[in-house]
């Protein structure tokens, strides 16, 4: 089974990454409720078994 990672923008302008995995069906209910809360730049990703994502951090 692949498991899946988010990652997204909080409305403040933080990046942010979930530090759980998902199957997909749970990732995709995620990224409807980050969306409804404004978060954006939201992606799903697959993710290796133990492997972590870190937030996308942007040059300012």
């Amino acid at each position: 089974m692949t498991s899946y990672g988010i990652r997204w923008t909080d409305p403040d302008g933080v990046p942010r990454a979930a530090g759980v995995s998902y199957d997909k069906a749970s990732a995709k209910d995620r990224k409807t409720r980050l969306t409804a809360e404004k978060c954006r730049d939201i992606e799903i990703v697959p993710v290796k078994p133990g492997d972590r994502l870190q937030p996308e951090l942007t040059a300012a």
